[in-house]
């Protein structure tokens, strides 16, 4: 099996160590030739992670999007939501006929306010049964620095998706298997909008006690989403432990890739969220604070997606519709907060 990666940010970058830290060799797709030439010299990306060093032998780099997609099985798409499709748009509309697709997008497309899966099935005909998604709360600066981890793999084809994991397992990566293709992803942009909102009120001086309120009535608000969506995980107080480890199915709301994710990206200094919403709060404006940032925060975009896709699901989000309100409404955050004080429990 042979994989490819589209994404040579920090993410990708740390998903480049966990398979060829487990052996695998792989193509992998970099924008930049410069890039490429330093990388082939230092044997680390000179962009991020770079104290992530890598076997050269097992890389092969190139600009072409197309040669990664060509010459793998697996395609690894770790690419910022807001410029996938536009990475995707230099691909042949047959490109990803029998190949599986690894979703690790942490975000719904905006030009489209759909998930990865949904945009492939429509514009490159990939079917769901050939479509994964690999999430949880793994920040890239621990995996480079081989911080015990865990990842949880989700397809409909539960043989595949068990046989993808096992190229991801490491001695600091342990992995998950669930089959909730929609609620995992919907999780993962959940919690970066959540994010978002710890970091405003850490920039607003709220406190930790006003924090812990926050960040459990958003695992609340999420919980409610998703069943509003009809996924299937959103059950707490129950996990079914009759097989182990790897062979566990059936995780619920509270495991790692829901409740988990949530709150490593709220409370994480490595949270970039967390870090470009604790600028709105301490007063920045939207725009400058994401000048400061060197990397995306899928926060942002995920905001304004969510509120249109619940104008659909008809979910109470009190505090997702007030983030969005802060970033695109021009809300201030301390009026924002101010009205919702009074709807946490």
């Amino acid at each position: 099996m042979k994989f490819g990666i589209l994404g040579s940010g920090s993410w990708g970058t740390a998903i480049a160590k966990i398979l060829t830290d487990n052996g695998n060799s792989i193509c992998w797709w970099n924008r930049s030739a410069e890039a490429i030439e330093s990388f082939k010299i230092s044997h680390h990306n000179p962009q991020y992670l770079a104290s992530a060093r890598f076997d050269i032998n097992k890389l092969q780099l190139t600009t072409n999007a197309q040669e990664v997609v060509d010459q793998s099985d697996v395609i690894v798409i770790a690419i910022p939501s807001a410029f996938t499709i536009n990475a995707l748009s230099q691909l042949q509309k047959n490109s990803f006929e029998g190949k599986k697709i690894v979703s690790a997008v942490k975000g719904i497309l905006p030009d489209e306010n759909e998930l990865l899966n949904d945009y492939l099935a429509k514009h490159f005909n990939v079917s769901i049964e050939n479509y994964f998604a690999l999430l949880g709360p793994c920040h890239a600066e621990e995996v480079a620095s081989e911080k015990l981890s865990y990842l949880t793999f989700t397809g409909v084809d539960a043989d595949m998706n068990k046989n993808i994991a096992q190229h991801f397992k490491t001695p600091y990566l342990n992995t998950v298997l669930n089959k909730d293709i929609y609620g995992v992803q919907y999780a993962a942009v959940l919690k970066n909008i959540y994010a978002v909102g710890a970091g405003i009120v850490h920039g607003l001086d709220y406190g930790d006690n006003f924090l812990s309120v926050l960040i459990a009535n958003s695992a609340d608000e999420m919980a409610g989403f998703l069943r509003k969506a009809g996924i299937i995980n959103a059950e707490v107080g129950y996990m079914d432990h009759t097989s182990n480890g790897i062979e566990n199915l059936h995780a619920n709301y509270a495991a790692s890739v829901y409740l988990g994710d949530l709150l490593v990206t709220c409370y994480s200094l490595f949270s970039r969220n967390r870090t470009f919403g604790n600028m709105v709060g301490k007063g920045y404006s939207v725009k400058n604070a994401q000048l400061e940032m060197s990397m995306v925060a899928e926060g942002y975009n995920a905001a304004k997606c969510m509120y249109i896709i619940n104008q659909k699901v008809k979910a109470d989000m009190p505090i997702a519709s007030t983030v969005y309100d802060i970033l695109w409404n021009g809300v201030h955050a301390k009026a924002g907060f101010k009205k919702i004080e009074s709807l946490l429990i």
